[in-house]
């Protein structure tokens, strides 16, 4: 009976791994993506745009940015790793890998200090970026002194990212009239906080623990985060006594991810000798699952993930409403959390983001987290006119790639605002 049981968990987890495929392929090339929501901005190499229609030309552009890089929030994803590694370091149970590995976690320790939460170095430098090509992919919507509408969550780190954001814009064109605000006032779109969600969120969690349970069998778990923590203490049997195996892998796993959010950290590398392919896919493939269960467009949720946050998309369509009318080129750009880019993406149905399922062993195969919200994940609707027509046209950039949304055109890469529109209060109605 235990060599079915065995052979049972083996068959499923050949067919998580083969529903992981893509994910791995993608960590194979560059394992920072697994990192999900704490993957650096990818920026380093954009497509290039494509044009506008002829006569077309760029007046408005409706924006929702999520903060930029920042350092972890709990404290304990930075105590947890040095005081499991200190354990062995105390008993001699380190190997050489888990002697460097404390090293640099105490110096990141210490260099967290009230510092938790708040907007890296890094995480600056990506919005100034972002804005800069901004700014020079549509000059015509900064021409004179166009008005920037910039508001924020009242949080520091994203007010922060909005000001290196509109400071840049100031410095390219100083005739800009630019208007910021963070204010309670306007959070009920900004991080709408939706208790209906919540509660069926919470109604959720079984699965995504036995989905948990399935890439990580409870028959196989010592052997896998063995594998795992023996790279680091070299006394198996220390391991099971004293250190809490899925909390500590779990927990240095974000502190090696987010190494990418600092100057200081980000040529240090600990994945290698650390954490593989296969570990980083696996860890990767349970946050997706999490991810989507807050998310996503599921039954699981009643489908409360993505419509969690169609205040947002009101404000859009009202955004942009305000903008055909007035006649003047304008943009009105909003900075807040991942927590808000993600669902607003599934909720217009982005490259396919409203993808609808309650299978998670094979979700990774349509619907992946970290395609959307890296840190500074931005949304951006850029709005074009033409003298002497009312067609206005709109394209979609979802960290400035060219998106897709489930409607027709005929003219691809970018859609007639009246279809958009029309799909938009189709989805805030629910629909």
């Amino acid at each position: 009976m235990k060599r079915f049981s065995l052979l049972i968990t083996a068959l499923l987890l050949v067919a998580l791994a083969q529903a992981q495929t893509i994910a791995r392929e993608a960590f194979k090339e560059d394992i920072h993506r697994s990192a999900n929501n704490y993957q650096a901005y990818p920026d380093k190499e954009l497509p290039k745009l494509s044009p506008a229609p002829e006569g077309y030309k760029p007046f408005f552009i409706n924006h929702y940015g999520r903060h930029g890089s920042r350092w972890l929030i709990s404290p304990k994803d930075y105590t947890v790793p040095v005081e499991q590694l200190t354990k062995g370091e105390r008993n001699g149970k380190l190997t050489k890998r888990g002697k460097e590995v404390l090293a640099v976690c105490r110096t990141m320790l210490e260099a967290s200090d009230k510092r938790l939460g708040e907007l890296s170095d890094i995480g600056a430098e990506q919005h100034q970026r972002i804005a800069r090509r901004m700014f020079e992919n549509f000059p015509e919507v900064w021409e004179g002194d166009a008005h920037v509408d910039a508001r924020s969550t009242v949080v520091i780190r994203c007010i922060l990212s909005m000001l290196n954001e509109t400071d840049m814009l100031k410095s390219l064109n100083p005739e800009l009239r630019i208007t910021t605000d963070a204010s309670e006032h306007d959070m009920y779109y900004m991080n709408f906080t939706d208790t209906v969600a919540i509660t069926a969120q919470k109604a959720a969690r079984p699965a995504v623990e036995a989905f948990k349970n399935k890439l990580f069998p409870k028959e196989t778990q010592e052997k896998r985060f063995g594998e795992i923590t023996s790279r680091l203490f070299n006394d198996t049997q220390f391991v099971r006594d004293s250190i809490d195996s899925f909390n500590f892998v779990y927990r240095l796993f974000d502190v090696v991810s987010n190494m990418q959010s600092h100057h200081a950290f980000e040529n240090i590398d600990l994945y290698t000798g650390v954490f593989t392919v296969d570990d980083a896919t696996d860890i990767w493939a349970y946050n997706n699952a999490r991810w989507y269960i807050y998310s996503g467009n599921t039954p699981l949720t009643n489908h409360t993930g993505a419509r969690a946050h169609r205040n947002l998309l009101r404000n859009f369509v009202e955004a942009a409403d305000a903008a055909i009318a007035s006649g003047r080129n304008s943009a009105t750009l909003r900075f807040g959390h991942e927590s808000v880019v993600l669902p607003t993406a599934c909720l217009m149905g982005l490259n396919g983001m409203d993808y609808e399922t309650t299978d998670l062993e094979t979700l990774a195969d349509h619907w992946r987290s970290y395609e959307v919200f890296p840190m500074a994940a931005n949304i951006q609707i850029i709005y074009y006119r033409k003298p002497g027509s009312d067609d206005i046209l709109v394209k979609i950039l979802l960290n400035e790639h060219e998106a897709t949304l489930p409607i027709t055109t005929d003219c691809a890469p970018y859609y007639h605002w009246t279809d958009v529109r029309r799909h938009f209060m189709s989805r805030i109605d629910g629909k």
